[in-house]
């Protein structure tokens, strides 16, 4: 019987030290890509696939997501006053993408461990899951790309990507099996393995399609060296229970996590934008 994709799972617990002093008081899904906080791409990414039932998990520090995704009727009365309404409809439409519901990962102790507080909110469907850190700019949107691969098999999927022998010991990297365009069996799964250790140069980017089974074994995997409990593990198990599959993502993943990546998404998505593009295109170029 097939299962329908409902509900996502958004991890926001991290303390975003790679952005350091910037994040100090501010949530790193809250630093803005060009006109919006990343996290705003993600949970419209959700939307478009028409998932909205959306439950990101937060950690202390991350008041400043819930509120930005709440009504702000002091602001919304000003720009009434103002009678600035197309900023007011901006405003507007953020507060009314959707309902979303928190819950708090109360220590650091990875994703797979993000994952598992989700348990009884998600019970027993599949279930989408975004890294707030990987922005994809695509004509379909990546989510949508691994749930045509879900319908199609029913299974977990993973979103890949190539990744070069200098940066394939940051990925959790796939042993795969072609078995489409683009598409594979998931025959194994190595987190971040050294570069001549690596099963191919397919490496995991964040976007997950997930089956309840998980939350059976995420209680077995045991904390890594970093004392962290990587979902990685947990879908390596899964894949010796039942096929687990992986799609070639297309479209353009922009690491916001990463100092350079985050510039170029900031960048790329200002050009692409109608109003300033032209205008920024040509200051870079004078520049």
């Amino acid at each position: 019987m097939e299962r329908l994709i409902r509900k996502a799972v958004i991890p926001c617990a991290g303390l975003g030290t790679r952005f350091l002093p910037a994040t100090k008081a501010q949530p790193k899904e809250m630093l803005p890509v060009f006109d919006r906080p990343a996290i705003q791409y993600i949970i419209e990414e959700a939307l478009s696939a028409r998932i909205d039932n959306i439950v990101l998990v937060t950690g202390r520090g991350k008041q400043a997501i819930e509120n930005h995704f709440d009504k702000s009727f002091e602001l919304e009365h000003y720009l009434k006053q103002k009678k600035q309404f197309r900023l007011l409809k901006n405003v507007e439409n953020i507060s009314d993408l959707t309902d979303i519901f928190y819950i708090r990962q109360k220590e650091p102790l990875g994703l797979g461990h993000a994952i598992n507080c989700t348990r009884n909110y998600i019970s027993n469907e599949p279930f989408a899951v975004f890294l707030a850190d990987d922005l994809i700019y695509s004509s379909q949107p990546a989510i949508s790309q691994l749930i045509e691969v879900y319908n199609k098999y029913q299974g977990a999927v993973l979103a890949v990507e190539e990744v070069s022998k200098e940066f394939i010991s940051q990925y959790g990297v796939i042993k795969p099996k072609q078995i489409g365009d683009g598409v594979y069996i998931v025959e194994d799964i190595i987190e971040k393995p050294a570069a001549a250790a690596a099963p191919s140069n397919l490496g995991v980017v964040g976007r997950y399609i997930l089956v309840p089974e998980i939350f059976n074994l995420l209680p077995k995997v045991k904390k890594g060296q970093n004392g962290e409990i990587q979902l990685t593990d947990a879908i390596r198990l899964l894949a010796k229970k039942m096929p687990v599959y992986a799609v070639k993502i297309k479209g353009k993943r922009y690491d916001t996590g990463d100092k350079l990546g985050y510039m170029k998404a900031s960048i790329e998505y200002a050009l692409r934008d109608k109003e300033i593009g032209a205008k920024l295109k040509n200051y870079i170029t004078k520049l």
